[in-house]
């Protein structure tokens, strides 16, 4: 018999704090996190200094040596959020979540890049002072899943996404499915990343990359016609993922239903997303919750401010949807924060739904005729309300993913 599954825990960390009343403040002032960075200079060939760093991160004053040793900055981050979820969801010490009844399914688009410089020097040089033991362990690609399991003594399974944008919200897709067929009544899901400038250079070779250095406040502008591409941000989120029935039975408070996911893949280009199959894990995110288009009141867009992902991404939502279908994104605000961007858009999406005001697309002042004929959030926040929202995200390598919640 198939389980229901809902969200009994929620830690996040973003730009705009760690908490959903800091995030909805932040939120409502309708200006983003952006901002110019001046030690991006060091990078001649670097052409965007823009992003959305969290300022002065540092990791829970209590966290010991040997616990720290084995993370990098995105580990680091992904712990502190699943602590935030479990002590949220009333878990952090209980045993349960220690013999085996908890798992963890988490990603990142790669592990720590400071980490994956060393052995870069290592290589080049035949010496580095930052390799050690641990280099590989912070690098690696499943790095976040795997800390968060030792950290916490989770024996379940354990499901790592390296899916670049589509990380964080596979997380909570994989652990959704783990529980819903029975193979876990516990797990959390989630993703995160760390701002580096290697990163950026990616997408400045590109030409993805927001070029508007003088105007950080302005940009990045999803779904408009002097959008000149996406900024980066970085951060955590990680739910705690419950079996209905398991997480009744012991009074704990729940904050959505998870009913649908859907994930495919475009199968055709690298970097080019694909309208059709867009549209395609949509459908199948509806039909895993039974539910026809007309029952979403809201979808949170991907949202990257680059012209082809926009485009195809609001077009395959109004094959769906239609044009009545409310849409906006977050990372107008928070930039592109990549493996986390799944884990903390489905994060606000919850809560905008629970709360049945979301917040529009800043930045957002003349819609790409380009773009699909949707209802865009713009200028101010919009009361809603609806029992169902859908939550997409998109990757490079064509990853498709979508999740639907219910109010509850």
């Amino acid at each position: 018999m198939l389980k229901r599954v809902v969200i009994t825990g929620i830690g996040g960390i973003c730009a705009f704090g760690r908490d959903w009343s800091s995030v909805r403040e932040r939120f409502l002032r309708y200006e983003n996190a952006v901002r110019t960075m001046p030690a991006w200079d060091a990078f001649p060939d670097l052409s965007t200094r823009l992003a959305a760093p969290i300022a002065d991160y540092a990791p829970p004053a209590e966290w010991n040596r040997k616990q720290l040793r084995s993370m990098g900055r995105l580990s680091q981050m992904c712990v502190d959020a699943a602590s935030i979820a479990l002590t949220d969801a009333g878990l952090i010490d209980d045993a349960s979540i220690r013999d085996g009844r908890m798992g963890v399914a988490c990603g990142s688009s790669i592990g720590s890049t400071a980490d994956i410089r060393d052995v870069g020097e290592l290589l080049l040089t035949g010496q580095s002072e930052g390799f050690n033991a641990n280099t590989y362990v912070r690098m690696m690609p499943h790095t976040a899943a795997a800390n968060i399991a030792v950290f916490f003594g989770l024996k379940g399974r354990i499901i790592p996404t390296s899916s670049a944008c589509a990380s964080g919200s596979q997380g909570i897709g994989y652990a959704y499915e783990a529980i819903k067929y029975g193979k876990i009544p516990m797990m959390l899901g989630g993703g995160g990343e760390e701002l580096c400038p290697s990163e950026a250079y990616i997408f400045d070779s590109l030409y993805a990359a927001s070029l508007k250095n003088d105007a950080p406040k302005a940009t990045p502008r999803p779904y408009d016609t002097a959008r000149d591409g996406l900024v980066l941000g970085e951060g955590a989120g990680i739910f705690v993922l419950e079996e209905y029935e398991h997480a009744k039975s012991r009074g704990a408070k729940i904050y959505a239903e998870i009913v649908g996911y859907g994930s495919n893949g475009d199968g055709s280009h690298v970097t080019r997303p694909e309208r059709a199959t867009m549209g395609v894990c949509m459908q199948l995110a509806l039909q895993d919750a039974g539910l026809p288009p007309s029952a979403i009141g809201y979808v949170d867009g991907h949202g990257t401010a680059t012209e082809q992902g926009d485009i195809a991404e609001t077009c395959a939502t109004e094959d769906v949807f239609g044009s009545n279908i409310p849409l906006s994104s977050q990372k107008s605000y928070l930039g592109h924060t990549l493996g986390a961007c799944g884990a903390l858009e489905s994060w606000f999406a919850v809560e905008m739904m629970r709360d049945g005001l979301f917040m529009p697309t800043i930045n957002l002042h003349n819609i790409d005729p380009r773009c699909g004929n949707v209802d865009y959030i713009t200028d101010t926040a919009r009361r809603i309300d609806t029992e169902y929202v859908l939550n997409n995200n998109f990757a490079f390598g064509g990853v498709n993913s979508s999740l639907i919640f219910r109010r509850i």
